[in-house]
């Protein structure tokens, strides 16, 4: 699913709720306002911002919305990547691997997940051949 992009604000947003469903309109704003003094009104703003752009969807139990994230965190998380590759990257992973071999510290874990992409990427290229 293609959604717009998000803002950092947003994304923090979202991530909190996406580690955190169903929360509570409460408990999003009592947790931004107690790490970042943001307002009641700015956090509501975002919110409603998220579930208009189809990040989020919110559920009325007894009296109280409830967000949740739409879609599995992952497939968002993939979209939102994507997003940076296409519109700053102009397509191009390779300024994004080269970061990741120059800048960032990869556990064996990750180096292993980036392996193992890379040879499913090779068998697809591989099958797609005439």
């Amino acid at each position: 699913m293609n959604r717009p992009s998000l803002g950092g604000q947003e994304l923090e947003v979202w991530r909190y709720v996406a580690e955190h469903a169903p929360a509570s309109t409460r408990r999003v704003v009592e947790h931004f306002a107690a790490e970042q003094g943001l307002a009641r009104t700015t956090v509501l703003t975002v919110l409603e911002r998220l579930r208009k752009k189809g990040y989020l969807t919110r559920a009325r139990q007894e009296g109280v919305f409830h967000y949740s994230p739409q879609g599995q965190p992952g497939e968002v998380l993939q979209g939102l990547v994507r997003q940076f590759i296409e519109k700053t990257l102009a397509g191009s992973v390779s300024p994004l691997v080269a970061y990741l071999a120059r800048a960032k510290r990869l556990s064996d874990e990750e180096l292993a997940d980036l392996q193992r992409l890379v040879e499913e990427l090779k068998e697809e290229r591989d099958r797609q051949k005439p």
